[in-house]
């Protein structure tokens, strides 16, 4: 276990050096807090990044492209007139959105954000505002939002569109594509805005169904009123869909960076989006997939925390999931329908020594933020009467409970109700495990306590 437990460490240790502080905390709006019930219950969804960056791959002409799938039209500062050569060969005959859809569920999956439009410009809908939509520009012909939001209504799965409302490499007046179009400070940005992306976001609002959420991206050029209007739309359309931290302005949940796990817990609704590779549209050359082991720990991690956890697939060029990240999410999904009490509607932990330790020199991170040294060995989340604690290395037996004040009623594995006993000394409760008690991805106990709420010792 020591050996594939080093495989989270790692990364780990660069999350909590990167996450930046929390901001300060806002004042509770009811009106959100009540849009924010389905997502604080959810705690894990599955990002989807597909479109026509799927047919290069990570190349362009023969050439490796740097950096991620999705941008390789940045990247290899690829002219709109060659990127739109793509189109004409997108048809993704493979895709099947209720297979999409069922893999989500089988992967203990709540919710779906797919991105309906990249920052390429290349729209997965049929879209009045612009022909260069996979319906209008490609042999495919066939709406792929409308057949995923009827699959999501079919299997009971929220589904949330992805929209990248400031970048377009493909308009003119766009922001981002500097090679075609000159520089972002000399385009006339609301005319893209007026004509592009706010309608389609209208679009994505009023032709599919309740959407769950709208995923913004990089607020490039989002200033004066520019992000409100886009609010203002979500609000007037459709009052409970959820608007991520990228707008431009304060959204409903704070998105965290790409791939970045805070060390800390907040109270404050947000979410980890993160790739299962290393990059977000498929790409040919990435198959360093990351590990049931480590998925299962980043998502109890991120819970124990207070946080949402969006992973994400990139289907291939022919619509195809692939396999190894397939296989990933199923393996995580069989642990989570056994241990799944332990995450969906799950608080975060009371105690927080578990998390990590900062730095004994005070030693800061490349953004000025004090450094934290992670621990990984267990994680708690709870509910109310209930403390969920998730081992991901065997524990030393007995295991000595953080201190509290409640009573301790009893414990038991959850994976098969199987007592554990308790005995106490020297004041403290300890779980006397008798082993072998290890699943090999984590193994959960759950111990009742007396309360509703956990009390600390020199807390009221």
């Amino acid at each position: 276990m020591r050996r594939a437990l080093a495989l989270v460490v790692a990364p780990m240790v660069l999350l909590a050096g990167q996450a930046a502080q929390p901001p300060p905390q806002r004042a509770i709006d009811p009106a959100r807090e009540k849009r924010l019930e389905w997502f604080r219950e959810a705690k894990y969804g599955l990002f989807i990044h597909w479109g026509l960056y799927s047919i290069p791959a990570g190349e362009w002409n023969g050439k490796r492209s740097l950096g991620l799938g999705e941008w390789v039209m940045f990247r290899s500062t690829v002219p709109v007139k060659e990127y739109e050569k793509l189109a004409p060969r997108f048809n993704p005959v493979k895709f099947n959105a209720d297979e999409w859809v069922k893999l989500a569920k089988d992967a203990g999956m709540k919710y779906i954000v797919i991105t309906s439009k990249h920052h390429d410009g290349f729209a997965l809908w049929k879209s009045k505002a612009s022909a260069y939509n996979i319906a209008d520009a490609t042999p495919f012909k066939r709406d792929v939002l409308k057949e995923l939001a009827d699959a999501c209504a079919r299997q009971g799965m929220r589904l949330g569109f992805y929209y990248s409302q400031s970048q377009d490499w493909h308009e003119p007046n766009g922001a981002g594509n500097t090679w075609d179009f000159g520089a972002d400070e000399k385009k006339d940005y609301d005319l893209y805005l007026r004509g592009k992306a706010e309608p389609q976001v209208r679009e994505l609002l009023t032709g599919y169904g309740p959407v769950a959420l709208i995923w913004f991206d990089t607020p490039r050029m989002m200033t004066g009123d520019r992000p409100q209007r886009f609010a203002n739309i979500v609000r007037t359309l459709q009052p409970n869909t959820l608007i991520d931290g990228r707008l431009g302005t304060e959204g409903d949940y704070r998105s965290t960076g790409d791939n970045v796990i805070p060390p800390d817990v907040s109270s404050e609704a947000w979410e980890v989006p993160a790739t299962i590779n290393h990059t977000w549209g498929f790409r040919k050359d990435d198959t360093d997939w990351k590990s049931a082991g480590q998925i299962a720990f980043k998502l109890v991690d991120i819970v124990s925390k207070g946080g949402n956890y969006l992973l994400n697939v990139g289907p291939t060029s022919e619509g195809v999931i692939p396999q190894p990240s397939q296989d990933v999410l199923r393996t995580v999904g069989r642990w989570l329908q056994a241990n799944g009490e332990a995450v969906y509607g799950a608080a975060p932990t009371p105690f927080g020594e578990e998390l990590g330790e900062p730095s004994a020199r005070g030693a800061r991170d490349v953004r000025g933020d004090p450094l934290v040294y992670p621990q990984t060995q267990w994680r708690v989340t709870t509910k109310p009467g209930k403390l969920y604690f998730t081992f991901f290395e065997e524990p030393r037996v007995p295991f000595a409970l953080p201190t509290m004040r409640n009573a301790v009623k009893r414990a038991y594995r959850l994976a098969d109700k199987a007592a554990v006993a308790l005995k106490t000394e020297n004041g403290r409760t300890l779980l006397d495990i008798e082993r072998p008690i290890y699943d090999p991805m984590a193994t959960v106990i759950v111990v009742e306590v007396d309360g509703d709420k956990i009390e600390r010792p020199g807390t009221r």
